[in-house]
């Protein structure tokens, strides 16, 4: 079990045993995370993702706080997670999505300058482990819609882009729920751009498919878990 998925389960224990009860303030990050035995980032990111389903409610400059628990609060917020797990589209989006990218990045690979380069290793650089899932999120974005662009088909780039963005909701619920996503993404998208910059289009590609892959293979895993 992943780390953060420890986390949102004792934070779940908390509230089920009665230990947090609705509108009861958290204790401190990193009184939680010790009496949890769990690290203070992982504590983090739990409360990310159980922000984002309307269980807990962060408060800047005060606070964590457990919300009501409504039924009506609780399934609105979770629907979103729903329908990753029980709408068979998304599956099929990054499927296309799994065809078409790599081919862009095949295409790029032979229409590379300097400034596209390094256009891309500066969006690479423009993230860091402090970065919110939302902000690796747009970067994930911007990074391929620019080597779609660079492919030298705006058919092709348009495509990649309205496929794009309607997987966003799937790739932010990863970016909570899975360890060390800024990492991995932040790798994978350097070995892409070397293999660009070598104008080896038969690599690109690859990565390319291997990178997608990942975010269909989690959603694949989360659905069958589900």
């Amino acid at each position: 079990m992943a780390v953060t998925d420890e986390a949102i389960l004792k934070i779940k224990e908390m509230i089920i045993s009665g230990a947090l009860g609705p509108g009861d303030r958290l204790p401190p990050e990193k009184e939680l995370s010790e009496r949890l035995g769990l690290s203070r980032s992982s504590m983090r990111e739990a409360v990310k993702a159980l922000e984002v389903i309307r269980v807990l409610d962060v408060r800047r400059g005060d606070g964590t706080y457990v919300t009501s628990l409504e039924p009506r609060l609780l399934l609105e917020a979770m629907s979103f997670v729903v329908d990753l797990h029980d709408d068979s589209s998304i599956l099929e989006l990054f499927a296309v999505r799994r065809i078409l990218e790599p081919a862009a990045a095949a295409l790029a690979a032979a229409h590379m300058t300097p400034d596209i380069l390094d256009e891309l290793r500066s969006q690479i650089g423009s993230v860091d482990d402090a970065t919110s899932v939302e902000g690796l999120v747009a970067h994930d974005l911007e990074f391929h819609g620019a080597i779609a662009a660079a492919a030298g088909n705006s058919y092709l780039a348009s495509l990649i882009e309205s496929l794009s963005s309607h997987t966003v909701r799937a790739r932010i619920w990863r970016g909570l729920t899975q360890e060390n996503s800024v990492h991995r993404t932040l790798a994978e998208h350097r070995m892409i751009v070397d293999a660009l910059e070598r104008g080896d289009a038969e690599l690109a590609q690859a990565l390319t498919v291997v990178h997608i892959s990942g975010v269909e293979q989690w959603l694949r895993d989360a659905a069958t878990s589900a």
